[in-house]
């Protein structure tokens, strides 16, 4: 739109307050002040050239009362506007838009092809070489947060957030010594303040002492996962993995080529005589995913001698050790390691939020010098900003006050879960769980939790169905599992109820 069509557009007064009134939609609840989100509407329809070079702005008195906001809160908008260039002060004219906001070029000319000429769409399946889709992944909607019963697992409680203390350590990171520390390229480096909380507060707490070039810095479990497949497998690898298990370790794993032998996950934990042949396991022994169930000390002790023995790497993904309700987590088999062949795997996901997507890898220091050319190659290092934020979290002591809150309020609602499931459900069979944040089902004989989720979703309860978790599932699988960790502790026992009714009706038929 030029400047005259603009013009002539805003002749109307009414049409001009119905614009202004159109460029903003403002909320209170979005999480960014009021301020914040006028500039951004002004910012947008600059840029987009919807405020051509030359509009006059309202005054901020008229802006306030057609949106209504306090007048302060316009001004404060157009101020920081005027200093970022997007607007000009006119004297006696008020705020008009700054040309030269936006690079104007005009389209480019392009040959038109011939009427003859019929352009061949690319086939892309012959082109791609993987076929990713085809894994079979867990799956939840991406509203999830909409629905009343949400018993999905690895979701957080937005209300158990420590938003005051995170912010105060984003503040902190952002200070000017700070962002000098951080905002340089590491190429394949960590940040040095997160490597030594991690070293002296967190791996001590699992029995692990190492030096800090045994530590690296990851996105998250699963990108230390791919990494360990590139460097460790190949198509004459055999992997030992648990059945049930982590279905992005299977998935990983596979798209090695890698021969998958499940191995049978007992009260105990899994067989050691299983093992035999193995090149590499991969195991959860302090809170097995998914049924939740704690290895035994003695099979821990089994496992890395047979580890030693055979010439086996073994590759211990901890999740959710820390939140233990009772006793002590018992030590991590990577505490246990004398030959340096436990890979050990921690995350900040389960406990602060998995949306940052903090995770760190110990190892031996040619495995970690390894793992950092290959990091560098995929994505140079983590975001730095973060990674100091959380440093900063640890050390301030606000991690160790959190897991305190998350055990004391997971333990709440896993008493009110097991209740539930035995006032409500006795037909369905479960271990009451000791820590974490979810529980495995095993529904009644002819259950198919397939067809039992899909009718859950649409009364507003959302589990997840076990086959996933399967290797090799049997079918129908009767097994599911049910987070707590972002469900209100009110709401578990009518979410139970409505489950419970669906079940007997699916078993009914």
């Amino acid at each position: 739109m030029g400047l005259e069509e603009w013009r002539m557009h805003a002749g109307d007064k009414k049409q001009s307050e119905q614009f202004w009134g159109q460029l903003f939609n403002l909320d209170s609840k979005e999480g960014i002040t009021l301020q914040a989100q006028i500039r951004r509407g002004f910012v947008a329809a600059i840029l987009d050239g919807r405020l051509p070079e030359g509009v006059r702005l309202p005054s901020s008195r008229v802006l306030a009362r057609q949106l209504d906001v306090a007048r302060n809160t316009v001004s404060a908008a157009y101020r920081q506007l005027t200093d970022d260039g997007f607007i000009r002060a006119r004297p006696r004219s008020g705020y008009v838009v700054r040309g030269g906001t936006t690079e104007e070029r005009p389209p480019p000319s392009l040959p038109k092809p011939a009427a003859a000429d019929t352009p061949v769409a690319l086939r892309w399946s012959t082109r791609i070489g993987s076929r990713y889709n085809s894994l079979r992944n867990i799956s939840k909607p991406h509203d999830w947060y909409r629905y009343p019963f949400q018993f999905i697992y690895g979701q957080p409680d937005p209300g158990l957030f420590p938003t005051a203390d995170w912010r105060e350590c984003s503040r902190s990171a952002l200070a000017v010594l700070a962002i000098r520390d951080w905002s340089s390229d590491m190429i394949d480096g960590d940040d040095a303040a997160l490597i030594d909380q991690i070293q002296r507060r967190l791996l001590p707490q699992r029995g692990i002492f190492v030096p800090t070039d045994q530590i690296m810095i990851t996105v998250g479990t699963q990108h230390a996962l791919y990494m360990l497949a590139e460097l460790l497998l190949s198509a004459r690898s055999v992997v030992g993995i648990e059945e049930p298990g982590y279905p992005d370790a299977r998935n990983i794993f596979s798209l090695r080529g890698a021969e998958l032998r499940p191995l049978s996950v007992g009260v105990d934990g899994i067989r050691v005589a299983d093992l035999a042949g193995c090149d590499l396991t991969y195991l959860t022994p302090s809170h097995q995913c998914p049924t939740s169930s704690t290895m035994s000390l003695v099979r821990r002790h089994e496992i890395i001698d047979h580890a030693e023995r055979k010439d086996l790497i073994v590759v211990e993904d901890d999740y959710e050790a820390e939140l233990a309700f009772g006793d002590a987590p018992l030590p991590a088999l990577k505490s246990l390691d004398r030959s340096g062949r436990v890979i050990y795997l921690g995350s900040l996901s389960k406990t602060l939020a998995p949306g940052l997507r903090i995770g760190y890898m110990v190892g031996a220091p040619e495995l970690i010098a390894e793992a950092r050319v290959l990091r560098r190659l995929m994505l140079r290092h983590p975001p730095a900003n973060n990674q100091r934020a959380a440093a900063l979290f640890i050390s301030l002591g606000y991690h160790d006050v959190l897991l305190r809150r998350l055990k004391k309020h997971l333990a709440d609602r896993a008493a009110a879960l097991t209740r539930a499931l035995r006032n409500l459900a006795p037909g369905l069979h479960f271990e009451p769980p000791r820590g974490g944040s979810s529980v495995w089902i095993e529904g009644p004989e002819g259950l198919d939790a397939a067809e039992l989720a899909q009718a859950a979703e649409k009364e507003g309860v959302l589990i997840e169905q076990g086959s996933v978790f399967f290797h090799m599932p049997c079918a129908p699988c009767p097994f599911f599992r049910l987070g707590y960790s972002s469900i209100p502790t009110e709401r578990i026992e009518a979410g139970i109820g409505k489950l419970a009714s669906l079940v007997y009706t699916a078993v009914e038929k």
